[in-house]
Formats: structure tokens, C-alpha cells, sequence
């Protein structure tokens, strides 16, 4: 349970944000955000990425012992944890978005970023002070995969997937939490890219070696994980009633930072084409690439469309909106390293010499840390970057209907 609460917010009288006009800036940033999708923008959205990684090991978020063993093998832990660090997050870090308490909780079943590895039969190992991860399982002999068959979409670990959204789901019927309704959402109906499920399941150097040595083999592999990953996403989307193809669909594949743009046109464009057009329409296709990926998004864009990047490091975001042009949506900002361990100051001038490189081109770019931010964040950084962005991330009002 929540200690010393306000007995009318049931914020904890230590929150950084209690006395915060919510209502004020829940109407300001909706605005924003509003504008920016249209295409319209009235100042530069300011947002904080997050997962559960930066609220388990974050000592007042997490005063109440939960660890990853804990909360990634019962539902009930997931579903009291998501709570109370989400009314955290709502109460202490500042951003564009929903602050103070919500309308209705949103939350769901969370397997963190190794859900497809383990989907495909890599064993999940809780390490301590990190993330939950899984070890490659088919380094020796990789096409032990191809005969195993096509996995069912609601088996292995979304067996288990499926008995947490259930169990969560008939939970959030019967309760409330600091008296706002709970909405529960389905696992699923993503993925974090083909080439990153196959380095996870075989290992980067199999990978990266069979691509240019034996690339026929490697199709095979690929083609399997494509296979699949699309038979996943549309059964799951499908129990949830997602539209296929939709608007705005975004998908990701870290592990192209590995390879030249030759070798992703030849080797994992056909496939990212695939899953694109079996789920997303043309309008506003997103992708998040946060590693050394950005000379991979002109050939991104002209080949498949994508109009939205979200960007870690490095980044030269002067060059990158040089090269896709003022019309594409490029979202990033400050190494997660500078904002854990650099100053205010330091991360102040950061977000100003981001800013002021001529990202701002057209007006679609969209500030926040690069990427996910880290557990030991100061929050007074954070708060460094909004102010940046509140200074120099502004448009003349007559930009604006």
C-alpha cells in the first residue's frame, strides 16, 4: 500500500510534482500534442521514455521490494507494480503527458524485451540488478528452429502471456485504484524486428557471418522468424479487435545498427516490407531504430514508407533532418548516459545545441532522451531537458490555427 498519501490525490506528500497544477498543464500539453499530430505544431513536445526497468531500481519508486523474478512470473505482482510506478511516474516526472491522476489506468501484460526470444524457446534468466534476458538456444545447430515448426501464437511463453491478460483483465473488473478505473492491454500484437529475434536466437556473430558468407542459409532463418512473428501479431491482434492494417503502425529492429545499408536492402528490408504492409497503411508508419542505425532511414523511407523514427544515439540530428527532409517526424534528444550522470546544466546545453542544429526544419521533431531512460536518472535532469525544450523549442503562434 501507498504511504502517507494525500488523502485527495493520493500522491505521497514527498512527490516531486504534488502541488503541481495538473489540470493547467494536462490542457497545455494536450494541446501540444494535438498539434503535433496534425502536423500543426504550436512548440516542440517534450516526453519521457520509460518501462518498468527505470521504476525497479529506482529506491522511493520502488519502496515496496518488487523485483523482476517477482513481477515477471505473477500477474498480481504485474498488476499492483504497473500501478503504483505508473501513479509514480504521474506524480514526479514531468513531461507532455498525462500528469497527476488519470481518467483511467492503462496497463498490461509486460514481458519486457525478451518476450520474442522466449516465444521461440529461449530460456528466460533473472539477473540480478538487470533486466530480465534469455541466452541464445540455437547456436550450434540454428535450423533446430525450422524443425520445431511454426510456433502457435498463444503457446510457450504466450501461453503464459495469455493466462496474465485474463487473470489482470478479470481483476480490473472488480477493482479501482485511487478510485480511477483499470483497463488492461493484450501482449502480442508487436515485435522488436526479425534481425533482432535472430541475433537473439543464435547470436550476433552467426548472424552477422552467415549474411555475407552463406546468405541463402540465412534467408531460411529469417523468412521462419517473419513467418511467424506475422502469424503472432495477427492472431493476437486479432482477439483484441485490432484494425489490420491500421494507421500508425510502428514496429522496430534495433540489430540493423550492425550491418551496412547494402547488406539491409539485401537481407531484412524484404521482410520489414512484409510486416509492414500486413499491418500498417501508409499513413504515419513509425519505426524505432535506437542504435547507430540513422544512415539506414533514407533507404527506410523511400522503400517502405516510414514517415516517424525514434532515435537513440548517436545521432546527428542536423544531418538527419538534412537527409529525410522537413516532412518526417524524428523523435530523440540527450544520451541516457548524459541525463544518469551529467548535471542540469550539462543536460540544459545538450538539449539547447540539439535543438538549435536545424532539427527543427519543418517542425517535426518531437524531444526526449535517447533512448529510455536509465534507472538513476536525477529527476532535476529531466526536468533540465523540459526546460530546454520549453526555451528552444518554441514557433512563432501564427504557425498555429
Amino acid at each position: 500500500m501507498l504511504k502517507t498519501l494525500d488523502p485527495t490525490t493520493g500522491a505521497k506528500t514527498t512527490d516531486r510534482l504534488a502541488d503541481y497544477n495538473f489540470a493547467k498543464h494536462n490542457e497545455e500539453s494536450q494541446a501540444v500534442l494535438d498539434a503535433y499530430a496534425k502536423r500543426n505544431p504550436i512548440r516542440v513536445p517534450i516526453q519521457v521514455g520509460t518501462n518498468t526497468r527505470y521504476f525497479m531500481f529506482h529506491p522511493v519508486a520502488n519502496d515496496f521490494g518488487m523485483n523482476f523474478q517477482r513481477y515477471s512470473e505473477d500477474p498480481d505482482e504485474m498488476f499492483d507494480a504497473q500501478l503504483k510506478f505508473q501513479r509514480w511516474s504521474r506524480f514526479n516526472i514531468l513531461q507532455d503527458s498525462g500528469l497527476g491522476l488519470p481518467e483511467r489506468w492503462s496497463i498490461g501484460v509486460d514481458f519486457q524485451n525478451y518476450y520474442e526470444a522466449a516465444w521461440f524457446g529461449c530460456t528466460v534468466h533473472y539477473l540480478e540488478g538487470q533486466v530480465p534476458d534469455t541466452m541464445p538456444a540455437y547456436v550450434d545447430k540454428p535450423e533446430q528452429l525450422l524443425e520445431k515448426g511454426l510456433p502457435d501464437p498463444f503457446g510457450g511463453l504466450y501461453a503464459k502471456g495469455l493466462e496474465f491478460y485474463e487473470d489482470m483483465a478479470e481483476r480490473a473488473k472488480a477493482e479501482e485504484y485511487l478510485g480511477r478505473p483499470i483497463t488492461v492491454w493484450m501482449p502480442g500484437g508487436g515485435t522488436d524486428g526479425p534481425l533482432t529475434a535472430a541475433c537473439n536466437l543464435f547470436g550476433p556473430e552467426f548472424v552477422c557471418t552467415t549474411m555475407a558468407e552463406e546468405p541463402g542459409r540465412l534467408q531460411l532463418l529469417l523468412t521462419f522468424i517473419t513467418d511467424a512473428t506475422i502469424d503472432r501479431m495477427k492472431a493476437w491482434r486479432t482477439m483484441a479487435g485490432v484494425p489490420m492494417p491500421q494507421d500508425g503502425f510502428w514496429m522496430a529492429d534495433d540489430s540493423v545498427a550492425l550491418i551496412s545499408t547494402e547488406m539491409y536492402i539485401d537481407h531484412v528490408l524484404p521482410h520489414h516490407r512484409r510486416i509492414y504492409d500486413a499491418f500498417g497503411t501508409n499513413v504515419e508508419r513509425g519505426m524505432h531504430l535506437c542504435g547507430n542505425a540513422t544512415r539506414h532511414f533514407p533507404t527506410i523511407v523511400r522503400e517502405l514508407h516510414v514517415s516517424a523514427f525514434d532515435t537513440g544515439f548517436p545521432v546527428d540530428f542536423g544531418a538527419l533532418r538534412l537527409a529525410l527532409g522537413p516532412e518526417i517526424r524524428i523523435h530523440g534528444g540527450p544520451h541516457v548516459e548524459l541525463l544518469r550522470c551529467g548535471t542540469p546544466k550539462a543536460v540544459f546545453e545538450e538539449s539547447r545545441r540539439i535543438l538549435q542544429s536545424g532539427i527543427l526544419d519543418g517542425k517535426m521533431f518531437l524531444l526526449r532522451e535517447g533512448n529510455n531512460l536509465a534507472p538513476g536518472t536525477p529527476l532535476e535532469n529531466i526536468e533540465a531537458m523540459v526546460e530546454a525544450g520549453l526555451q528552444f523549442g518554441r514557433y512563432p503562434s501564427e504557425t498555429h490555427d
